[in-house]
């Protein structure tokens, strides 16, 4: 099959270089049609423009035959391809039988049992680390600077601002002092229960 895709693209590809060859011998019928109205020579100058219509013409065969050649290996190479990937899939369809057979369904599912504890354990560390970096960044940054550079960046694009801080300025303490209880109660929670 491989020796045919080569045949098929070699044939494509002669064909393309006569639609090319054909396209400059257009060109240069063209050109002594220009020269030969210039020097007066009607008769000579029908007779380039009927060279030119036929190389014109003969080009566009040797692409419109390049064209289904290449058409038709591609057909070839997408018949391969699916002949390949047919006898891939049957090993694989093979292979998996194999393996659900050796497969001991307790085992997998005391595997899955541990991991699933494993990532909640993982999860509730996660959380306590992410509580404790969110608490420390919260209280390293004053609010002034934080006002103060809302204020500056709204000054500079023109923006009223003030309106909306004044709005949105309820103290952090009581935004955070319900939730973080409810937080602080689950983590001891969790990780009493990491102890167990």
């Amino acid at each position: 099959m491989d020796d045919v895709l080569f045949q098929l693209r070699f044939t494509a590809k002669q064909l393309e270089k006569q639609a090319a060859k054909s396209e400059k011998e257009e060109v240069a019928q063209k050109a002594k049609i220009k020269k030969a109205l210039q020097q007066g020579n009607i008769e000579g100058a029908k007779i380039y423009a009927e060279n030119a219509i036929r190389k014109k013409n003969e080009g566009l065969n040797y692409l419109r035959m390049s064209s289904k050649v290449d058409a038709v290996r591609c057909k070839v190479q997408s018949a391969v391809t699916m002949k390949g990937v047919a006898q891939n899939m049957q090993t694989v369809v093979k292979g998996l039988e194999k393996a659900m057979n050796a497969m001991d369904l307790e085992k997998i599912s005391k595997i899955m049992d541990k991991f699933e504890s494993q990532a909640e354990d993982s999860d509730v560390r996660i959380s306590v680390i992410e509580n404790a970096m969110g608490s420390s960044t919260t209280t390293s940054t004053p609010a002034q600077q934080v006002d103060s550079l809302i204020n500056q960046i709204a000054d500079e694009y023109g923006l009223d601002v003030q309106s909306q801080i004044a709005a949105a300025a309820i103290p952090s303490t009581a935004l955070h002092a319900d939730t973080k209880k409810e937080k602080e109660d689950d983590l001891s929670r969790r990780l009493q229960e990491l102890r167990n």
